[in-house]
């Protein structure tokens, strides 16, 4: 309230990574990269939210005997991304009523690491 409006996204998204993700995950950003063309990525390196989520061992095992790579982080990649689909929403929400329309994304490589994908709507 006490600010003005952002002048650029990119002053924006430089509050959701300092201030806003302060207030909501109890630390900051751990990393913020942009092509400057409307993408941004905001890193979380330890996501408050994963990291005390382990996927179920028997559903690894029993991929990694038909298919290594396919089955087993196929469905560990679809119980964690239910987890983000909150987490992206509250972005996505945030960065709306600061009037700038974008769609998140999050992206799980290495738990509990997180990398959030933000792509400003023309």
């Amino acid at each position: 309230m006490d600010r003005p409006r952002f002048t650029d996204h990119l002053e924006a998204i430089k509050f959701i990574c300092k201030d806003f993700w302060s207030e909501v995950f109890k630390k900051q950003i751990d990393n913020l990269k942009t092509n400057h063309r409307g993408t941004f990525v905001l890193q979380d390196n330890r996501f408050r939210w994963l990291s005390r989520m382990s996927v179920d061992p028997s559903i690894e095992t029993l991929g990694s005997i038909q298919d290594p790579s396919a089955m087993a982080e196929n469905k560990a990649a679809q119980a964690i991304g239910m987890h983000l689909y909150f987490p992206c929403g509250i972005i996505r929400g945030a960065l709306s009523n600061l009037g700038i329309p974008c769609a998140v994304s999050a992206d799980i490589s290495n738990l509990p690491a997180c990398s959030f994908v933000i792509r400003i709507k023309a």
